[in-house]
Parts: C-alpha cells; sequence; structure tokens
C-alpha cells in the first residue's frame, strides 16, 4: 500500500497502527486509509419500510402527532407558545415578489434590524415584515424533510396535500435570480451575502437542498428540487476561486454535507465542487471572517478587531480545517462540518481530509462525549468545552448536536464500516436524540442534561438552560422539526449499501429490498431491540441471488450468536460479521446479542463523574427519577458488588412498553433541620431498591429530580 500524500517521512511501515502525518508535524496519528470497495451509501428511503415496536412508534408519533403539530407552530397557530413566523415570512417574501413587478416598486435597501426581530404585539405582526431569527426559514425546510420522508413510510393523502401546499408558499418566495431568503428579500435583497459569519444564508440553503432532495425521493415531484438547484446555481455565479467571486464560507456549516447529497442526486460537479470549495477557504489565511468583520467595523465608524484569529474558532474557522485536531466551538455547526468534510473526503478521494475527520472524531469520543450520546457540554456559547469537561447539572447537550454527532458517525461509516461509529450513532440516536422529544410527541427538550433538580432550575440563574420539563415550542426552535425528520429517516442510519453488500448497523425491523444486478433480494428483519437482543432475518427471493449481508457486532456485547443456513460463510472485520453466499427464498438468519448491565465508570479525568457510576444495557443509557424513587437523589448509593442481582421489570410510561431496572442500593435519611456542618459519622442508611428508567424516557410523568450518574 502506498504512502498518503505529506507522509514520506514515516518512521514506520505504511501498515503500522500509526503514521508520522507531514501536515502535523509532531504528531502521531491513527492511520485511517480510504478503500473505495468499501465505500457505502445510505439504502433508498422508499426501499426499507420500518416495521418495528420501538421505532415504528416513535415514526407513528412523529407522523400523527409531531408533523401536524409543528404545521400549526410554523403557522403560529399553538396557544402559548412562542410564534415561529416561518409561513409569515415566505408569504411576506412573496408578496414583496409580487409588489416588485409593478413600475413603481423600489426595494428596501438592507439595514441590519438585529438578529431576532419580534412584533410590538405578537398578536398582530406586520403582514409585510420579516420576524424570528435570520435563519427562521430553515424549520419551515426541515419540516418539509421530515414530511417527505414520513410520506415515503406511510402514503398519508392529508399530509401530501400539506407538503404540495408547504412547496407551492416555499417557491413562491424564490426571487427571479434563483436567490431564496426571506430574511434579505424582506429586509433589502441588496444584503445578500454581506454578513456571512453570523446570518445564516448558506446554513438555510443547505437545509433546503436537502429538504428537496427528500421531497423528490418521496412522491417523484421536482419542483422544490428544481428550486433548490437554482438557488446553488446563482450561488455558484458569487463564490469560487475565480477571480472576482466571493472567497467566504458559512458561520453556521450544513450547506457542505447537503451539497455532497445534491451532487450525489444530479450528478453535477459543480454542487461538489462548491462543497469543497467552502470546506477548504475554511480558516484559510487571509481569513474571510476577519476581513469581513474589518468591513463591517469600518462601515459602522467601530475599531478594527484585532489580527488574532483564535475567536473564530467559535465557527471551526480559527485554522484550516485539515489542520484541526480538537473539536471546538459550537457543537451543531462544528458536527454538520465534520458530517460534510466526511462526504466530501469520501466523493474527491481526499485521504488527508479523511485523515482530519478522524483526528476530530477520537477528540469527541475520547474526551468530550457524554454517556448519553450528547455534545456540547456548556451553555456560554452552545459550545464543546475543554478534555473531560462534562458537568451533568448544568450539561448543554443541544439535542441538534447529537443528531449531527449521528450525521457525522453515519458518514465515517459509509467511509469505513467500523463498528465503532456504528457504536456512537446508536448510543446518540437512542438516548439523547429520543430524549429530545415526549414519547407523546407534542413537547420537546433543546437542552438534555444528565442531572435535574426542578428547585434548582427555577431559583439558579447559572440552570436558566435548563428544563426540567419539556417545552411546548422555542424561539429558536432548530430541534423540533430535527428530531422529526431524523426519526422519520431512522432507516437511512440502519441500513447502507454498495453494489454487493448491505450493511445491518442497527437492529431496526424492517422489510428491505437489496438490489444485485438485475434481482432482488427482500430481507425481512424483525428485532426485539432495545429491550432484548435477538433479531432474525428471512429471505425472500424469486431466485438465488448472491450477495454479501454485513451485521454489527454492539460495543456493549461481549458474547454473540450467529446462525446461518448451510453452505453461507462467514468472517468478521472490523467489528461486523460479514455472511456471503447465494441466498434463496426461506433462508433465515437468527442473531442474538445478549443484553447484559453493565455498570460503567467514566475516565478519572472527568471530575463531576469521579466515584460515581453509570448504569447501561444494551444501547441504552439509564437514570433514576423520582416518580418511581423519591425526592433527594443524590442521597441514594448503589450497591457495586450486587449490580448482578439486579432485576427487570416490563412497565408502560407514556404508553410505551419499557424495561425498568431495580438494582440493591441504599439511601441515607435526611432529617429536618440540623446544624449546617457536624462532625463526620457514618452515615444512617437503610437498603432500597434503586429503579432506574431509560435516559430518554425521563420527565414524562411531571416535573422531579433526575440523575444519570449515582452514588457507589
Amino acid at each position: 500500500m502506498p504512502f498518503p500524500e505529506g507522509c514520506r517521512s514515516c518512521p514506520a511501515e505504511c501498515w503500522a497502527p500509526y503514521i508520522y502525518c507531514g501536515l502535523r508535524k509532531s504528531n502521531l496519528s491513527r492511520r485511517i486509509y480510504m478503500d473505495k470497495k468499501a465505500f457505502n451509501r445510505p439504502i433508498d428511503i422508499c426501499r426499507a419500510k420500518i416495521a418495528d415496536p420501538f421505532w415504528g412508534a416513535a415514526q407513528e408519533t412523529v407522523r400523527r402527532e409531531v408533523i401536524p403539530y409543528l404545521w400549526e407552530a410554523l403557522n403560529d397557530r399553538i396557544p402559548n407558545a412562542p410564534p415561529s413566523f416561518c409561513v409569515h415570512n415566505f408569504r411576506a417574501a412573496a408578496k414583496m415578489l409580487e409588489r416588485s413587478k409593478t413600475q413603481e416598486f423600489v426595494w428596501p435597501s438592507y439595514s441590519f434590524k438585529g438578529f431576532q426581530t419580534l412584533p410590538n404585539d405578537p398578536s398582530f405582526p406586520d403582514p409585510d415584515k420579516h420576524y424570528g431569527f435570520a435563519f427562521q426559514d430553515s424549520d419551515f425546510f426541515k419540516w418539509v424533510e421530515a414530511t417527505s420522508y414520513a410520506l415515503a413510510n406511510h402514503p398519508d393523502q392529508e399530509l401530501e396535500s400539506k407538503l404540495e401546499e408547504a412547496v407551492d408558499i416555499i417557491c413562491a418566495a424564490q426571487h427571479e435570480s434563483g436567490y431564496l431568503n426571506t430574511y434579505y428579500i424582506v429586509n433589502g435583497i441588496d444584503g445578500a451575502f454581506t454578513y456571512l459569519k453570523d446570518n445564516h444564508e448558506l446554513y438555510c440553503l443547505g437545509h433546503l437542498i436537502e429538504s428537496a432532495i427528500a421531497s423528490f425521493q418521496a412522491t417523484g415531484r421536482d419542483k422544490l428540487l428544481k428550486a433548490a438547484c437554482r438557488y446553488v446555481d446563482y450561488v455558484l455565479q458569487r463564490f469560487g476561486p475565480d477571480d472576482g467571486k466571493c472567497k467566504g464560507y458559512p458561520g453556521h456549516e450544513e450547506i457542505e454535507l447537503a451539497l455532497a447529497k445534491l451532487y450525489e442526486a444530479t450528478g453535477k460537479r459543480e454542487y461538489l465542487e462548491l462543497g469543497r470549495f467552502f470546506i477548504d477557504q475554511r480558516g484559510a489565511s487571509p481569513n474571510f471572517f476577519l476581513l469581513e468583520d474589518r468591513q463591517r467595523a469600518e462601515k459602522n465608524g467601530e475599531p478594527y478587531p484585532s489580527d488574532d484569529v483564535s475567536r473564530y474558532a467559535y465557527y471551526q474557522a480559527h485554522k484550516p480545517v485539515r489542520e484541526q485536531t480538537e473539536a471546538v466551538g459550537h457543537a451543531v455547526r462544528a458536527a454538520y462540518l465534520y458530517a460534510g468534510m466526511a462526504d466530501i473526503s469520501r466523493l474527491t478521494l481526499d485521504e488527508n481530509l479523511f485523515a482530519a475527520c478522524g483526528q476530530l472524531w477520537d477528540d469527541i469520543v475520547q474526551k468530550k462525549l457524554y454517556i448519553t450520546g450528547g455534545i456540547g457540554s456548556t451553555a456560554v456559547g452552545e459550545t464543546f468545552s475543554f478534555p473531560y469537561d462534562l458537568p451533568n447539572d448544568t450539561a448543554y447537550s443541544e439535542t441538534c448536536a447529537a443528531i449531527a454527532l449521528a450525521f457525522f458517525a453515519r458518514r465515517m461509516l459509509q467511509i469505513s464500516p467500523k463498528s465503532e461509529y456504528a457504536d456512537v450513532m446508536e448510543l446518540a440516536l437512542y438516548n439523547t436524540v429520543l430524549a429530545g422529544m415526549a414519547l407523546d410527541g407534542k413537547s420537546f427538550f433543546y437542552v438534555n442534561p444528565l442531572e435535574v433538580d426542578p428547585q434548582a432550575c427555577r431559583a439558579d440563574a447559572r440552570l436558566e438552560h435548563v428544563k426540567p420539563v419539556r417545552q411546548k415550542w422555542f424561539g429558536c426552535a432548530c430541534c423540533p422539526p430535527n428530531i422529526a425528520r431524523t426519526v422519520s429517516s431512522i432507516a437511512a442510519y440502519a441500513f447502507t449499501e454498495n453494489e454487493n453488500t448491505l450493511f445491518v448497523h442497527l437492529y431496526i425491523g424492517s422489510q428491505i429490498t437489496k438490489r444485485v444486478g438485475n434481482k432482488e433480494l427482500q430481507l425481512n428483519l424483525e428485532s426485539e431491540f432495545p429491550w432484548r437482543g435477538s433479531a432474525t432475518v428471512r429471505i425472500k427471493a424469486a431466485s438465488p441471488v448472491r450477495c454479501t449481508l454485513a451485521f454489527r457486532v454492539p460495543g456493549w456485547c461481549k458474547n454473540y450468536t450467529v446462525t446461518l443456513p448451510d453452505g453461507i460463510e462467514r468472517f468478521e472485520q472490523n467489528g461486523y460479521v460479514y455472511v456471503v453466499g447465494t441466498w434463496k427464498d426461506g433462508d433465515q438468519i437468527k442473531l442474538d446479542f445478549p443484553m447484559e448491565i453493565h455498570m460503567r465508570t467514566a475516565n478519572p479525568h472527568v471530575r463531576e463523574d469521579y466515584g460515581l457510576a453509570a448504569i447501561t444495557r444494551g444501547p441504552l443509557c439509564y437514570c433514576m427519577e423520582q416518580a418511581d424513587n423519591s425526592k433527594n437523589l443524590h442521597c441514594y448509593r448503589l450497591d457495586a458488588e450486587r449490580v448482578g442481582d439486579a432485576i427487570e421489570k416490563s412497565v408502560e410510561i407514556g404508553g410505551r412498553h419499557m424495561v425498568l431496572l431495580e438494582l440493591p442500593g441504599y439511601k441515607q435519611e435526611i432529617t429536618p433541620g440540623g446544624s449546617l456542618y457536624i462532625n463526620y459519622t457514618k452515615p444512617q442508611e437503610k437498603p432500597v431498591g434503586l429503579k432506574l428508567i431509560p435516559y430518554f424516557a425521563w420527565a414524562n410523568r411531571g416535573e422531579g429530580e433526575m440523575r444519570v450518574w449515582l452514588r457507589v
């Protein structure tokens, strides 16, 4: 195998576990090579129908409750919830475009009106003004994407009519040039692309692209896809390496991964090159954001910012992306960027870019990842903190950040099918992502803490961002539609494929059609996840089909069994069991991954968790909740020696089947009053059973305390 570019001075053989990386000088970096034969892609959303008691219920909740609820919210029809102004803004932009066709019309000249603008009286907004955040359009695009995926899973005429209405509303707001952003169309289109760092135009375009592709895949109608391509074609006229074009890039990443999707959907190479341009320009010298800030300062008569570009780490623009080795800044932006980097590296065979993805992945999962699959530990800027800083009660762990991490993980799997990526993807999806939505689909978490005391949330300003119960809506409502589109497209995370191989990353009951040449193989996957580790695959085929099936071995499983039909070969590689052979109608594969209860401890560098333990079972992280125990959860102690005596109980929470765990432990009694400090005496404890439920299900039975990490 040849040396990667830039590694000619490697002191070890090129197949050694580590290589010397010329791009990072003295750093030893984990060897990651790209093998095109292993590349894979998400299965077509129309060829994998979810038929799963767990995820199927979540998808039905999204289809029947969340998507209609979001539609009402986007139209500002939810009582006592902050208005969205999303649809309002599109209608205002469409009216302005209609008026612009008259001779007397004069476009307004752009002036900054604030990152968020609200009407004086929310009950009577001016129909001709833009309200909400500058990026409000993106929520509507995510609704379109979620609805498209839902329709691919389950035909619904009423929902399809709403989707058509939404597409018409969006397309009516598109400028004749192709530009489509309501904030600037309403406030002054002459200001377009003048504040890339903070005004989110390219971010919104990324979500428009994703929604357009999903709509086309689900319905076959290309109206929105054509609109998205027109907008991208306009951007191509404005941005690029050619003289006279803008050398900027988005402050909030998203368009990079979207352009990779658009290239794969249309085959137009210029879309991929635009995505690569944004990746290559980011953090390069001269720093575009520094130039933009200086231009704005000069215009406003303000002092010039200094030459220090480290402040742009918030935007992952403090240095070129191939030189970045630590995940920093806004967690959602970062993970979207890393997902886009992975896509661009795969599509352009850029091994150095993929190596950077590997470095950033390692930094996240080894130093900055919550046991619940959340990332972004501090509310200050919704950012990554320093290594091992993972507080529980002040945790930010935004729902969108966990979704973005799943995006990154899936894209790493598309390049290199290794169970370590799927393990993290599973962790994020089953825990933090699902925790972001109530079981009835009618309220949401933006922030996902690992410890909650409702009294402290109300009294302590440092916990202002932490909510003890889910909220109906948010002024910045990125999370609810993001959850909806992710849950509705879960098949694209569970299954990927290449020409001859189907990869099963997540064990979700489904009916999957795998095409091999001019033949088809249908796989009916039945799964008991996440409550039991059993799964069965039943094969249907009109004639024998030779192909490979690859099944992930979860990292939480020590001993597993795979039972195959006669004549099928198997081998293991990178945490997957590959089974190869000619499959016939009626063949069966049985898989069993026993779900043992694990008591987990954190690296000692994580100060907040020192001396504490968390309980996991299968893909789920568990927590104690006041509803099953009592107040003062900090007074409970887990008996570490008797975790093996845990009792599993089948219960219902919010109408959903769960496995509750009861573990032996103790509780220290608290007497009312007493001195603030006393001489130490051994605590008086009584034996109790500690009842734990899956983390995703907490806060579905009213307000109360919650803890993931327990005293031992």
